[in-house]
């Protein structure tokens, strides 16, 4: 009776040692055993779509794991953020955030169930796009100085156009009426390509537009360049001057993209996705793609990412003290 006793323990343990050896191991060492999600605030087909799709078969073959694009658009990118703000800390839910939903949309929408800063930690940029302040070519000015003195003397009578409200753009142009001390009639549209329409009709002198949008135009003389919001001029027209060698010290507004983390991800995790990250946005085909949409390789470390994120979220607070713009 013993031995029967005995033989049923050994066999229910050797049953538990097996049971055990089978599960996958929760060591973030071993990280990643399962597959990882990648969540875009953005719809699928778009540019920034098109480029996770183009990262995920590389991330897969450095991870090990496959990499699931899952597209949550709406609210400004606040869905897709909270989503990512709200899961496991354990490396499986990525967010491929962007500049605005990270910085700006933490200061006009009152009623957030997350906190960007608290409750999510930055991997790794990705990329940046440059703009450019344009105005159509009747307009007299031929330099950025030049401007700023028509709009001194014409105080509201010029017209700027955006894409909408609390864009990039929108805010890049406020920025330089606040920096300059200028009075610029904002006009907003249904999107870029109206904007852009109606700098290059005469229905607003000016805009603040990417390079893919406006180059065309550019090159037919349509619309003239006056600088780059960026601090370092554009590879595509090298000869347009920054708006910081202009005077406007330390002006720099740019679309930017980055990888983020819930905050309590574990740090040996995010190293393994910043490698990956940096190996996959640095091979040739990926510089391909984000050339032919206007974007540059930016990568950094987790701190320099963290650090962009605080200064330009100050950046546009102080800006929004003027403009009071909400969203709730």
């Amino acid at each position: 009776m013993l031995r029967k006793i005995t033989y049923v323990i050994l066999g229910a343990f050797y049953l538990c040692s097996f049971s055990y050896a089978a599960e996958p191991s929760n060591d973030a060492s071993n990280y990643p055993t399962k597959p990882i999600r990648l969540i875009l605030p953005f719809p699928a087909g778009g540019g920034t779509d098109n480029l996770a799709r183009i990262m995920a078969p590389k991330l897969y073959k450095l991870l090990g794991q496959p990499v699931i694009i899952d597209n949550r658009p709406g609210a400004s990118g606040n869905i897709a953020t909270e989503a990512v703000a709200k899961a496991n800390p354990d490396g499986y839910t990525v967010l491929m955030g962007y500049n605005t939903a990270l910085t700006f949309n933490p200061l006009i929408f009152q009623n957030l169930s997350f906190d960007i800063q608290k409750d999510l930690k930055p991997v790794t940029l990705l990329a940046t796009a440059k703009y450019f302040l344009v105005v159509n070519n009747s307009v007299p000015a031929k330099s950025l100085k030049e401007l700023i003195t028509l709009a001194k003397e014409k105080p509201g009578q010029l017209n700027y156009s955006s894409g909408g409200n609390g864009g990039t753009l929108h805010l890049a142009a406020e920025l330089f009426k606040f920096r300059t001390g200028t009075e610029i009639t904002h006009v907003p549209y249904k999107g870029g390509a109206p904007a852009t329409l109606g700098v290059l009709t005469g229905e607003v002198q000016m805009t603040v537009g990417s390079v893919t949008s406006l180059m065309p135009h550019i090159k037919t003389g349509k619309i003239r360049p006056l600088a780059v919001t960026s601090l370092t001029r554009s590879n595509v027209m090298p000869d347009v001057p920054t708006m910081n060698e202009l005077g406007l010290n330390g002006f720099n507004v740019t679309s930017w993209y980055g990888l983020l983390v819930p905050k309590n991800t574990p740090d040996v995790i995010v190293a393994k996705l910043v490698k990956a990250a940096h190996e996959v946005i640095e091979s040739d085909e990926v510089k391909e793609s984000m050339a032919k949409q206007g974007l540059d390789v930016t990568i950094g470390s987790p701190t320099e990412f963290e650090e962009i994120i605080k200064n330009e979220t100050a950046m546009w607070r102080e800006l929004n003290k003027k403009l009071k713009i909400t969203a709730n």
